[in-house]
Order: C-alpha cells, then sequence, then structure tokens
C-alpha cells in the first residue's frame, strides 16, 4: 500500500463504515491499538485481518480515481511478461497486462503516483496504461517469472549448441578463473556472456524459484538429462546435448573451488548465491558414473522454514511427548529417518524450543544448514581431522548445557555423546533407520551397551516428509471410496472416537480440531489442483511423525536386546502414533492425500 495523505485515510476510513466493513466502533478501537502499537491505522487492520489488503486497495484506488484489478489469480501470458523485465517489476513492484493503443497496461503498486509513473515510463521508454493493484497480487505476477523461465532455457540450450560447436572451453581461461574463486556469488556474476553459464544460472534460478531441494545432472550415452527434486519427487526440467557436458561440469568445479582437470574420483564442494532478495548455500557432489560425471547440487534455502514444532506438523501425543522430554535436564532426544526426511530440521526445532541466555548450547555439524543466532555452531571439516568424534571431545570442553551431533555415523561418536548424555548434558542427535524403534537396535548394532542406552535415551522421534495440499480456494472435497473407506478403518479404527460424546476429547488427545468417526460408511477427503504453481496438486511438504519416550517396558526390552518391531509393538501398546496412522490423520485434515502417505510411509515401514 503506497503512502496516503491524511485526508484520503480519512476518506479510506469513512468508506470502510459506510459499506459495512467494518463497524465504527471496531474502527475506533482499532485507532487506539494502532496509537499504541505505533502502527499506522490502515496497516494494523491489515496486520490483525480485519479488513484484507485487496479490499484495501480498492478501496484506494476507488477514491483516488484509479482503475483497479485483481492479480490474486491472475495468469499472464508468459510473451506478455517479457513487455517488462523482471528486474524493473521487482524494483517499481510493477508488472505487465498487456498492450493498449500502443501503450504498456502495467499494474502498479503506487499507481497514484504521477512521479513514479512517469519516473517509470521514461526508465522503460514507453507510454504506461496503469492499474492500482496489491503488493500480493503483484508478487503473485512476479512469481509468474521463473514459470517461463523454461523459454529462457531453451535459448541457452541453442546458444551452447552453438559455441560448443564452434569453440572448445578455454582450458587456460577456467584455470585462471579457478586460481582466485569467490565463495559467495550472485546469479548476475554467474551470467557472463557465456552460453554455458546463462544454461547454469538458468537451472539454479529454477531450481531455487521452485523450492528444489536437489538438482541432478546425469550424463547419458547421447545427452545431458537435468532433474530437480520438487517437494521430495524427481521431475525432468530439460536435456542438452552430450556436448554442453565438458563445459557445464568445469564451470560447476570452477564456482565450487574444485579441480577441473581431475576425472576419476569423486569431488566436494560448495558455493552460495543469491536468487530472489535471499542467500542460497549450494553443496556440489561431482561422481564419475559410466557416460561421464553426474554432479548433484543440494540447495540448503535458510528463509521460509518455521522452526515452530507445530507449523512442522507435530501435533497431540508426539508433540506432548516431545515437551515432556525437553523438560529433562540430560539425555538423549534422537531423530530417524532417510536422508532428506527433515530430521536436522526437526533438531533446530527442538533447539529453538530451549532457546534461552541461561543455557550453553553448541552443534557439531555436517553442514551448518540453518545459523542460528545465540548457538554456538561448529562446521565438521574431514580434512584438518575435525571429525563428529573429534569434534564432540572438544564440545564437551566447552561447558556446554545442550549438545547437538548432527549425526551418530559410527561407534566411537555414539560412545561419545552417550558419555555426554551421562554427565548431564542434554543431548540431540540423527540416527538413519526405517522407524523411531529401530534406533535402539541400531545403536546396539554399533557396539553400545544395552543398559547405557536404557539408562540414557529417553525420547525417540521417527519422521518422514509428505508433500502438502494448498490451503486455499484451490482445495477440492470429495468422498472416500470403499477401498479408501476401508483403509481409513484398518488404520484408525482404534483411534478415532466411536461415538459423538467422545469427539472433544478424542480432539483434545491427538490435537486436531476436527475428526470423524470411526465406523462412518464414506470419508470426507481432499485433493489439490494440478497447476503450474501446485504440481500434482501439492505445495510444500509436512512431516509424518512416531514420537515414543523409553518407559520401564521398553528399557527392558532394550536390556534383553529386543527386536526393533518388538519395541514397536511396546509403543503402541503405550499409546504411540505410528507415522502411518498420523499421515491418515493429516489426510483426514485436509492437509494431504490418502495416496501421498501411502506412498511416503507405509504400515510396514511405520
Amino acid at each position: 500500500m503506497s503512502v496516503l495523505s491524511a485526508a484520503t485515510q480519512q476518506q479510506v476510513q469513512d468508506t470502510l463504515v459506510k459499506d459495512g466493513l467494518i463497524s465504527a466502533e471496531k474502527l475506533k478501537d482499532a485507532e487506539t491499538k494502532a496509537t499504541i502499537a505505533k502502527t499506522p491505522l490502515l496497516t494494523y487492520l491489515v496486520h490483525q485481518k480485519i479488513i484484507s489488503n485487496e479490499l484495501l486497495t480498492k478501496t484506494v484506488a476507488h477514491l483516488t480515481k484509479v482503475p483497479y484489478v485483481n492479480l490474486s489469480n491472475a495468469k499472464i501470458d508468459p510473451k506478455i511478461l517479457t513487455l517488462l523485465s523482471k528486474d524493473i517489476a521487482e524494483r517499481y513492484m510493477a508488472v505487465p497486462l498487456g498492450e493498449m493503443q500502443h501503450r504498456l497496461v502495467v499494474a502498479m503498486l503506487d499507481a497514484d503516483n504521477v512521479q513514479a509513473v512517469d519516473f517509470l515510463s521514461n526508465k522503460i521508454g514507453r507510454p504506461l496504461k496503469v492499474y492500482a493493484a496489491s503488493e500480493e497480487g503483484i508478487r503473485q505476477v512476479i512469481k509468474q517469472y521463473s514459470l517461463s523461465i523454461n523459454d529462457q532455457m531453451t535459448s541457452s540450450i541453442q546458444d551452447v549448441t552453438a559455441v560448443v560447436d564452434e569453440t572448445p572451453p578455454e582450458a587456460g581461461e577456467e584455470t585462471e578463473e579457478g586460481k582466485a574463486p569467490k565463495k559467495v556469488k550472485t546469479i548476475k556474476t554467474i551470467v557472463q556472456d557465456s552460453p554455458i553459464t546463462k544454461t547454469l544460472s538458468a537451472v539454479l534460478e529454477y531450481a531455487a524459484k521452485n523450492r528444489a531441494s536437489d538438482i541432478h545432472i546425469e550424463p547419458l550415452e547421447k545427452e545431458l538429462k537435468i532433474r530437480c527434486r520438487i517437494d521430495g519427487v524427481l521431475r525432468e526440467i530439460m536435456k542438452l546435448p552430450k556436448n554442453t557436458e565438458a563445459p557445464l561440469v568445469s564451470r560447476v568445479k570452477i564456482l565450487s573451488s574444485l579441480k577441473i582437470d581431475e576425472h576419476r574420483i569423486p569431488q566436494d564442494g560448495q558455493f552460495t548465491v543469491h536468487v530472489g532478495n535471499k542467500d542460497i548455500d549450494l553443496r556440489i557432489a561431482i561422481s564419475p558414473v559410466v557416460w561421464g560425471e553426474q554432479i548433484v547440487i543440494r540447495l540448503l534455502d535458510k528463509s521460509g522454514t518455521s522452526l515452530k514444532l507445530e507449523d512442522m506438523g507435530y501435533k497431540g501425543r508426539a508433540l506432548r511427548t516431545i515437551r515432556k522430554g525437553l523438560q529433562q535436564p540430560n539425555g538423549m532426544i534422537l531423530t530417524s529417518g532417510p536422508t532428506g526426511s527433515g530430521k536436522s530440521t526437526s533438531l533446530y526445532a527442538l533447539i529453538q524450543e530451549i532457546m534461552s541466555d541461561e543455557i550453553n548450547i553448541v552443534t557439531l555439524e555436517d553442514p551448518v544448514e540453518y545459523k542460528m543466532s545465540g548457538v554456538n555452531q561448529i562446521q565438521v571439516n574431514a580434512d584438518v581431522g575435525l571429525t563428529f568424534a573429534s569434534g564432540l571431545r572438544s564440545i564437551l570442553r566447552q561447558d556446554p548445557d545442550v549438545v547437538m551431533v548432527g549425526e551418530i555415523r559410527d561407534k566411537e561418536t555414539a560412545t561419545l555423546a552417550v558419555q555426554a548424555a551421562l554427565t548431564g548434558h542434554l543431548v540431540f542427535s540423527t540416527l538413519h533407520t526405517n522407524s523411531a524403534a529401530g534406533i535402539l537396535p541400531r545403536l546396539l548394532d554399533m557396539g553400545i551397551e544395552p543398559f547405557l542406552i536404557a539408562s540414557t535415551v529417553h525420547t525417540v522421534i521417527g519422521q518422514r516428509l509428505v508433500r502438502r495440499i494448498p490451503q486455499d480456494d484451490t482445495k477440492q472435497q470429495y468422498q472416500s471410496d470403499q477401498a479408501e473407506t476401508e483403509a481409513i478403518h484398518k488404520t484408525l479404527g482404534t483411534l478415532l472416537p466411536q461415538k459423538s460424546e467422545d469427539l472433544k476429547k478424542a480432539t483434545e488427545d491427538l490435537g486436531y480440531e476436527s475428526l470423524p468417526l470411526a465406523g462412518q460408511n464414506a470419508y470426507t477427503l481432499f485433493k489439490g489442483t494440478d497447476s503450474p504453481e501446485s504440481p500434482g496438486g501439492f505445495k510444500g511438504r509436512m512431516g509424518l511423525y512416531e514420537v515414543f519416550e523409553i518407559s520401564e517396558t521398553i528399557q527392558s526390552l532394550i536390556l534383553k536386546r529386543a527386536t526393533s518391531s518388538e519395541i514397536q509393538k511396546a509403543a503402541q501398546a503405550e499409546g504411540m502414533i505410528t507415522m502411518h496412522e498420523d499421515g491418515y490423520l493429516k489426510a483426514l485434515a485436509g492437509y494431504t492425500s490418502l495416496t501421498e502417505v501411502n506412498r511416503v510411509a507405509t504400515e510396514d515401514s511405520a
């Protein structure tokens, strides 16, 4: 919302009351609270969701006699987006809508500011037809620039093919760049005149804008395939000619400070790019394969991730068990799951939950994914001998209250972590197992004595990530078919309330606002709408969790060296919600789909 004069602000307030959008009493109360909060009244009304920003923009546009357009659900043709560069769109909060009578039609945030409109018109070099739009609407259109990035890629591919066919990359130039690599680059510094660098930039920007966690650059016999893992699922985004492989691999090696003439052994590196006003760390893994060198780039985007346990999907019994474990002064809290299941993010959330000036928190990570103020974070560096084990020894001499070890990979690290828990520290760490119950036998396999496990580990977490259905107007309801109904009965038969009078108790216990009854003939389920913004009807991910504490019964099972299935049964008998059950509850609540839950967490794995 642009800056308004006092007279216009008063007109807006009067109009809101006149149109019945807010009562005079509520407006006066909001004015008092806004004054106390030292916030402009209209800004306060929007932040408190008393009125929407879209409605406020429409009202202001009407009063200032500027035509208004709602861009909340607008889909702009990619060809029209090329009429105004993305840089100018972001800088001036103005997006193109088309052409009219030889004028460029744009929607602007500051549409009633004559000087701003004239300045933008001179900047573009064209006369403008201006509409007013909300900030959310304009940003929604700016996001669509990334959707047309395949066109940029296609153009880059053509340039790459032409250049590579005519002139091979100059090794001397690459070696010169490699001598003084920069640790942090921006997309603009990567993009020079070379088509190879333009292509790499387009791939990185596409991945960043679409929330990809990994980029796979895979050499085949006659071509180079590029895939992105978005919301946990790999999708092919482009193919390049085979002769682009060598210069592209060399370019990545240069940016990662790796040896460009080494093709026989794996190499690991990293660098940082700046996309959309945020830094994204990239971890590079290059490996020789049959048809060349494969590159896997892990994107560590530190923004946009909530570290609140509730926002991550912890609910009901699981949330209560974790918070009970966090109140313990010492012992171990362990998380488990496959690679990329959000284990490290869970540990950060646990740290966020207990962080205070009264305790010293030290972490040992590989890599440091989220930089947290007030936490002493150490980056593992095996090249200089700083391993998890050696680093943990050093940490214990730094007077810590809480220790986080990124991963327990071997007996030495496991032993030191157990000793730290025994000597009065609260220890967080992760292991790679299929379930929460599998953590305890895994420690036995590492050579930790059963009595040490039973006396130190007090809370274990198993987790997976499922794709989330967007919580907006695109979400659709439908009734479950016979197979889905039977699956719900089988999975949740003992958890769902049997009678309506038990609903309140069940919702409080499980942490969901509303639950169906156990014996229904059909259930209301949900699905998303397939679109460029939500491929397959999903956007973003959330966790499925199983959490249990080490009770006396489970301690006795550990001392007997029980299997993970025996521990799992005991935990379920004591009330643990499995990942599979948690997923079905989330599907009934409209957060995800049954198909997605079954893909990620089967009954056997859960």
